[in-house]
């Protein structure tokens, strides 16, 4: 069973999730489940977004790998998370995408612009320079 990491009150954090935590998700108050996998990741689960429903909860696929993590699509993710019900997990395949989107998200909620979170994730060896582009 993958480790679901409370971040705040609003965020958490997780690798792939399994169909038996989706009751401890609403148990917890989560709304919501931000999906960071492409479709054509190994051990993509396909029906997630079904089940998350069956249990009430909103659910969004955005595929987000490092080949596509620039300002704009970073945007485009925080603008979902806005939208999406609180409490809400982020989850990848191992949480390390998780993690990033979510730490970038928080820094600039606190006033950084988007390139000065780039750097700040950098600076804690979790993007690389290339990754900004």
């Amino acid at each position: 069973m993958e480790t679901i990491r409370k971040i705040n009150d609003e965020l958490a954090i997780a690798g792939q999730i399994s169909s038996e935590q989706l009751p401890q998700l609403v148990g917890d108050g989560f709304r919501s489940i931000l999906n960071l996998r492409s479709p054509g990741e190994y051990e993509f689960e396909p029906s997630e977004e079904v089940k998350a429903g069956l249990f009430g909860l909103n659910y969004l696929n955005f595929p987000l790998s490092f080949d596509n993590l620039h300002e704009e699509t970073i945007l485009q993710t925080f603008k979902l998370i806005n939208e999406l019900g609180k409490p809400l997990l982020v989850h990848c395949d191992t949480g390390i995408r998780a993690a990033l989107l979510v730490l970038i998200y928080i820094t600039m909620q606190q006033g950084a612009t988007p390139k000065q979170a780039f750097r700040q994730a950098e600076r804690l060896g979790l993007l690389t320079p290339v990754c900004q582009e």
